[in-house]
């Protein structure tokens, strides 16, 4: 009878062991985008890829709309390993200064001109400076051309920003940019924008078409001036101590995919700034289209300031204008 009690127990034991074993493991994708943002579309078609290669050793799971957590909270999971991607954008700024580059007002031309950058400066100046706080970048995705909405007045020129109550990322740099527009720049979470919008805390906000549309900004904002005043990337983040503890094919496999969606993000993007702008005007919105280079003599100050701080700066600008030429 003894035995029979320890045989039980022993393959209890064993079949415990065997079902911890083969379990599937499950890696969380968190991000701030709404339903029918590019960010949701962008790691769907993320998860749906690696999901298919790597047929059962992991599988990605996603979690939009800050359900893991607002962007701050998410790079700190990713450190401590109980979210395993996040999708980042402006808020990078604040993890290290060489971010900066892509909050200097109309610097990227267009997705070309953004290519071209990634391969010679990010890669070799931008990604090293997140590694060394403890976060991999394994590819560089798309937040956007942003633009200005607001409840005052049409923008036009920068003047017309002087006293405006404007929503911005968590990032020094854009706070500055506005603060020199005129503006009252208010850092704040995505996902408290909406309310604020809506109670009057804020008077605007500044993101893209796609981020505008799915936040149903539309419906609390009456004005929109297509500033496009800074392309902002987004990049597919892991905490780099957690991601090294993954299995060497399963990281190969994830950091293959990751490159490879870049075009679908891209080509998908293109799309939405068609074809959101008709919905946002259908929606009652009222736009404009300010006066660009305006706003380009006005961001001279922000420009001399990352070049004088951050190390390398001045560099890093001259190198990404260059880039430009005739995109």
């Amino acid at each position: 009878m003894r035995f029979l009690k320890l045989l039980t127990v022993a393959l209890f034991a064993t079949m415990i062991a065997g079902k911890a074993w083969t379990a599937e493991l499950q890696l969380k994708f968190g991000h701030v985008g709404a339903p029918g943002s590019l960010f949701e579309a962008s790691a769907t078609e993320f998860a749906k890829r690696a999901n298919e290669k790597l047929a059962g050793k992991a599988k990605v799971v996603t979690f939009g709309s800050s359900q893991l957590g607002k962007d701050k909270e998410l790079l700190q999971k990713l450190k401590l390993g109980t979210v395993n991607f996040a999708l980042p954008s402006t808020v990078m700024s604040t993890v290290a200064d060489e971010f900066g580059l892509f909050e200097m007002p109309y610097l990227v031309k267009n997705r070309k001109h953004m290519s071209r950058i990634e391969k010679d400066i990010f890669w070799q100046k931008i990604a090293p400076a997140a590694e060394a706080k403890g976060y991999t970048i394994l590819a560089v995705w798309e937040n956007g051309f942003r633009h200005i909405t607001n409840n005052e007045r049409p923008i036009n020129v920068p003047a017309d920003l002087k006293g405006i109550k404007l929503r911005t990322p968590k990032g020094s740099w854009r706070v500055k940019m506005f603060k020199s527009y005129g503006a009252n720049p208010t850092p704040m979470s995505f996902s408290e924008v909406f309310t604020a919008l809506q109670t009057g805390v804020i008077d605007g906000q500044e993101n893209p078409f796609a981020q505008i549309y799915s936040a149903k900004f539309q419906e609390v904002q009456k004005y929109l001036s297509l500033t496009g005043h800074v392309y902002t990337p987004a990049y597919i983040t892991v905490g780099t101590k957690t991601w090294e503890k993954l299995p060497a094919d399963v990281r190969q496999i994830l950091e293959e995919t990751a490159r490879e969606t870049q075009a679908y993000v891209y080509e998908t993007a293109a799309a939405m700034e068609t074809d959101l702008l008709g919905k946002l005007k259908a929606g009652g919105m009222q736009v404009n289209e300010p006066d660009k280079p305006a706003f380009i003599a006005a961001s001279k100050g922000i420009y001399d300031d990352f070049a004088g701080s951050v190390p390398g700066g001045k560099e890093m600008v001259e190198k990404a204008i260059s880039l430009g030429s005739g995109s």
